[in-house]
């Protein structure tokens, strides 16, 4: 076959028919689950948020904080060299706030640290609990990290400061290390990859981890995409080519359509092979039965222009990937920007490939969660990819928003697709319904991921009450975050919480073995959801019982056998996620005081990595000879006086610390 016969398509249909007679255990073999799901994003804080906000049609975009800049200064209604077209876009609230203490951080490492790879950070944990995936239980395997990114703003921002306020520490902060830090924490010795195609870099990062898991690289992959916008920079250049949405809402489809809104995001999501993830017994939310990525290539004026063969050949590739006629696809989660050089080119391109052979009465659901939040950019991918599993979890498709009049240069009466205007259901057949979820960015990469619905699992019955108590145990990295997890598993426990849907047995089984065991630990016993909300909101436990004793030994530090408290394994179903204990970290402001406001107080809190009392050794909290090295050059500061670092380098325990800084106070006075 010549380039030319290739060029045109020719053999394209053959090769359709083959792979839509694909039988279902060939599919099944290379198709993927999603076992996990966790997101930072404009308005929401997790996917069931994300959710809520997408079924009652809300537009999360806000006014541009003053900590990213100053908006008045920049901001122009008329669009110009120098100014900025937007007030608006998608904030993350609380984007400076970590638990640095969970991470081992001290307040000047976490304040050093990009907020980006902080974010990631405490998103991945939660994925991996959403997973019911044990960090302790990962660690030392070959799984596998990709992280869409294109941004290091914190970086760039700390070199504007200029050349004296350089320092090694802004090493940690270079893109390669936002996959890297999770591999380190977390201890995956797979592939760990940060990848930048622009715009679709997060859904690139997924089909990669797709591929890694087909290959049998990787047992499990952690896809991700980050973007904070912490400088105005790309809002300047967008705006001077006319890319950027004056009111800051992203209008697609729609006949005013004047480019994208910017927003932050973090999304994570947790991938295995389906084979895997049926045999491990874990909650699959949604399958990816097929993936491609392509390059525009000189089908486009520019390698900035949009090209609708680039688009196409990404569609058919992907659903020829995934052994599905894409007259078959339900709904389609679009790239969905709102710039008016693209709406047209993609939404012709869905018609054409998803079209073909569409019955009239079915026509393609497209939607757009960027008018919801705004386009995140790297992450932007993966936000409408969590979009996408919601509305295959739900049976639903929100409204795709600021749609007042249909875009003139889509030929609407000729394609066979529609943009929900209110929550509609997805049809109802004798299959599993089908996602699709789009993504191009300006380096011509395109990406599109295909989902298929999960198969329905077999939802287990109450057992009888004789069957019961149940030993529910839970634990956290601190007293205070062990009081809110209790609390928290309260409210999931009683009437109207989220656990009265799911059998008693599991839940607890699922604490016992999905969860990690921290040092702070507390376990009931009852026999009802009610018994156990009542026990760990400090109403008298059951006692006399022999789980009574299993609960104690736990609470003590001991590794109960699940299996035999348990016997015969539970099904996974979700509990309660982490309670962060975050503070404010940000460079020129003073974390809030945790540990008094004397000297020894001050070092403890920049430099201290875990909890501690005055018999701690110094080593153990992370205070090691490197940072003995920085706290005699901000005591020597701190104090006006010199600083003996042998004296320093003495000092064993928190409370010689304690004594050594009181005698450097009295003769500073």
């Amino acid at each position: 076959m010549g380039q030319g016969q290739l060029r045109d398509g020719v053999g394209t249909v053959a090769m359709y028919e083959r792979s839509f007679s694909m039988k279902r255990s060939d599919v099944d073999a290379r198709s993927v689950a999603v076992i996990g799901m966790a997101c930072r994003l404009p308005g929401a804080s997790a996917p069931d948020e994300l959710w809520a906000l997408l079924r009652d049609a809300v537009d999360t975009t806000s006014e541009t904080p003053r900590d990213r800049y100053d908006v008045d200064a920049l901001h122009s209604p008329e669009p110009r060299q120098g100014r900025i077209a937007a007030r608006r876009g998608g904030y993350l609230e609380q984007m400076a706030d970590f638990d640095a203490e969970f991470f081992g951080m001290s307040a000047t490492e976490a304040t050093e640290l990009d907020p980006q790879q902080r974010l990631l950070l405490m998103t991945t944990w939660d994925a991996l609990e959403d997973a019911g995936q044990r960090p302790d239980r990962l660690a030392g395997s070959r799984a596998a990290v990709f992280v869409g990114n294109t941004r290091a703003d914190h970086l760039e921002l700390a070199l504007r400061r200029g050349p004296e306020t350089v320092t090694a520490a802004q090493l940690n902060n270079f893109r390669s290390l936002l996959a890297a830090r999770l591999s380190h924490f977390f201890d995956l010795r797979g592939p760990s990859v940060v990848v930048d195609t622009a715009c679709s870099s997060s859904l690139v990062a997924v089909h990669q981890a797709v591929q890694s898991l087909r290959c049998g690289e990787s047992p499990l992959a952690i896809a991700a995409g980050v973007n904070l916008a912490l400088r105005p920079d790309e809002g300047l250049v967008l705006t001077h080519a006319g890319g950027m949405a004056g009111d800051g809402r992203s209008k697609f489809g729609d006949a005013s359509a004047d480019g994208y809104s910017p927003s932050d995001a973090v999304a994570v999501v947790v991938l295995k092979r389906l084979q895997d993830a049926i045999a491990d017994g874990d909650r699959i939310r949604a399958v990816i039965q097929g993936s491609a990525v392509s390059n525009d290539g000189r089908t486009s004026d520019s390698v900035l222009n949009p090209s609708l063969q680039g688009q196409l050949d990404v569609l058919r590739w992907a659903y020829e990937d995934a052994g599905i006629d894409p007259a078959d696809v339900d709904y389609v989660e679009a790239h969905g920007s709102g710039q008016p050089a693209l709406d047209p080119l993609e939404l012709r391109a869905l018609g054409e490939v998803c079209g073909a052979g569409r019955p009239a009465d079915r026509p393609l659901l497209v939607g757009s969660v960027k008018t919801n939040i705004g386009h995140a950019e790297a992450a932007g991918g993966l936000a409408g990819l969590i979009k996408a599993v919601l509305c295959l979890e739900h049976g639903q498709v929100p409204a795709s928003l600021n749609v007042t009049t249909p875009n003139p240069n889509v030929p609407w009466d000729s394609l066979p697709l529609t943009l929900p205007s209110t929550l509609q259901d997805l049809p109802a057949l004798d299959r599993p319904a089908v996602a699709g979820v789009s993504g191009q960015g300006s380096s011509a990469l395109n990406a599109h991921i295909v989902l298929r619905q999960a198969d329905t699992p077999r939802v287990r019955t109450e057992p009888p009450a004789d069957e019961g108590p149940y030993l529910l145990a839970i634990s956290a990295h601190s007293e205070a975050a062990l009081a809110d997890l209790a609390a928290a598993y309260a409210r999931h426990l009683r009437p109207g919480g989220a656990g009265q849907a799911h059998c008693l047995r599991d839940i607890c089984y699922s604490a016992a073995t999905r969860r990690t065991h921290h040092a702070h630990r507390m376990a009931v016993v009852g026999r009802t959801h009610e018994e156990l909300a009542a026990a760990l909101t400090g109403a008298p436990g059951m006692t006399g019982h022999p789980l009574s004793a299993v609960a104690a030994a736990y609470v003590a530090g001991e590794e109960p056998s699940w299996p035999s408290v348990f016997g015969e394994p539970g099904r996974f179903v979700p509990l309660p996620g982490y309670p962060w204990q975050t503070r404010r970290y940000w460079p020129g402001e003073e974390p809030a005081a945790a540990d008094g406001d004397d000297l020894a107080g001050w070092v403890l809190r920049e430099h201290a990595r875990t909890g501690f009392d005055d018999g701690s050794s110094l080593t153990d909290i992370g205070i090691d000879s490197l940072a003995k090295l920085r706290i005699v050059v901000e005591l020597a500061k701190r104090c006006h006086q010199e600083v003996d670092p042998e004296e320093l380098g003495r000092l064993r325990t928190v409370g010689e610390l304690r004594q050594w800084t009181r005698t450097l106070e009295a003769a500073a006075r």
